[in-house]
């Protein structure tokens, strides 16, 4: 080939997979993230209970940022996944069915991820508003079967007399919350990991066309019905395991697992965090928790009014205002390491 030879485009696999490669890489801010919070194991050890807390928050968000963040669907019952973990586990434990935390944690995660395959068909069936009320009224509806059946689950009492076995039958939870810390984060950091690798994955990127034009998505051969019912199960099974994971480190469920204030405060800790990039969920519930801690203590009976403020100042200044004045410590992060990972990648 001559030197004024037109150089030819690469072909448009190659091009697609490069991308997405592009998309994989971790930046530094993401690395950080992560050494930071394996840190507050030593760094923080006195507040293992609340940030225990925090990552079951970020898990239940990480739940939600998959079908609202990508797939578009807005749920106000996302509770009702969370609720179905949180007592399979329980009953698991309580009637001695399976021991072993983390094989009861796997079985807690494909009971909601069942219930959520179920459900996603009444989801297909409508558009924004009605998919809000139909999530609104499956939980709703699930809250009321596990008050009726008050012999399976406690009902208003809720289900006691749960006790946990060692994880791995080695590492019993202590009063303190230091097994149970290091337990919820090695999960959250697990299935962290799966959903970065599917949010970048060509799935990943069907969902986002589908959020942005499902018509035009569908024109080109993107069908919509099959991939919003598996980000819909697979979110449930993200949501279940949180609720196992807050049965087991806790020892107890109620119905407040289920209620409809749940579904309410996992929405906004993603608004805090923001949609659509897997980290929204786990900054918000660091956020979200450490102010509600800080507020309720502060002024207990305006906690709420101050939370409410936050967001108004949130919407107000605008999130890619935010975003910007943390642009000149992304790109002097890029300076010091030659690569980098895409926004939908998972990059914070």
């Amino acid at each position: 080939m001559s030197e004024s030879a037109p150089i030819l485009p690469a072909p448009l696999d190659t091009a697609i997979a490069a991308q997405l490669a592009a998309r994989g890489r971790w930046s530094p801010f993401e690395i950080l993230f992560w050494l930071g919070a394996v840190s507050t194991i030593w760094l923080l050890p006195d507040h293992h209970l609340i940030l225990t807390e925090i990552v079951i928050w970020g898990l239940f968000a990480l739940s939600l940022d998959l079908i609202l963040g990508y797939a578009g669907i807005v749920s106000l019952g996302h509770a009702a996944f969370f609720g179905v973990g949180a007592y399979t586990a329980g009953l698991l434990a309580r009637h001695a069915l399976i021991g072993e935390p983390v094989v009861a944690l796997l079985v807690a995660g494909l009971a909601g991820g069942a219930f959520g395959f179920l459900t996603s068909f009444l989801v297909l069936r409508g558009t924004d508003l009605t998919r809000l009320m139909v999530t609104l009224g499956v939980a709703l509806l699930l809250r009321e079967v596990a008050n009726r059946m008050a012999w399976l689950t406690g009902g208003a009492d809720g289900l006691q007399g749960i006790t946990m076995q060692p994880v791995l039958g080695l590492f019993r939870f202590d009063l303190y919350g230091h097994t149970a810390y290091v337990y919820s984060l090695v999960v959250l950091f697990v299935l962290f990991l799966l959903a970065r690798r599917i949010v970048g994955s060509p799935f990943g990127l069907s969902l986002l066309a589908i959020k942005g034009n499902p018509l035009r998505a569908g024109a080109i051969g993107i069908g919509a019905g099959p991939r919003i019912v598996a980000v819909y199960t697979l979110a449930a099974v993200y949501a279940a395991i949180a609720g196992a994971l807050l049965t087991q480190t806790t020892a107890f469920t109620s119905l407040e697992s289920l209620s409809f204030d749940r579904s309410a405060d996992v929405l906004l800790v993603l608004i805090i965090g923001g949609t659509g990039h897997l980290y929204g969920g786990l900054i918000g519930a660091v956020v979200f928790r450490f102010a509600q801690d800080w507020l309720s203590a502060a002024t207990p009976q305006y906690w709420q009014f101050w939370i409410g403020l936050i967001l108004v100042v949130i919407v107000l200044v605008g999130r890619d205002r935010i975003g910007g004045w943390l642009a000149p410590l992304r790109r002097a992060g890029d300076r010091l390491v030659p690569w980098r990972g895409g926004r939908d990648g998972g990059r914070p």
